[in-house]
């Protein structure tokens, strides 16, 4: 078994409040679940208007299906328009 985890650091430019950084992030984060199939989270900056820290966890039997799918998963955050992604970190456990 293999267990593949991201962390993101998310840049969130013009939200003014922690209740717009929570509208922004709480659809993007569902969707992202219900495309991948994963465990997704927000770990950290909670208390930042234009930071959020994302974790994300994919298991797999396959260490090259994990890769795959931790890779898709990041292009997929690059992509987003209203989120700028500052950096992130990948381990395969």
């Amino acid at each position: 078994m293999f267990v593949g985890t991201v962390v993101f650091d998310l840049n969130l430019s013009g939200v003014t409040s922690l209740k717009e950084k929570r509208r922004m992030l709480k659809p993007f984060l569902a969707r992202l679940q219900n495309q991948f199939h994963i465990s997704i989270a927000e770990v950290g900056y909670n208390d930042s208007l234009r930071m959020a820290q994302v974790g994300v966890a994919v298991v797999s039997n396959e260490r090259t299906f994990a890769d795959r799918m931790i890779a898709q998963i990041v292009n997929n955050v690059r992509n987003e328009p209203e989120i700028i992604l500052a950096d992130y970190r990948v381990e395969i456990l």
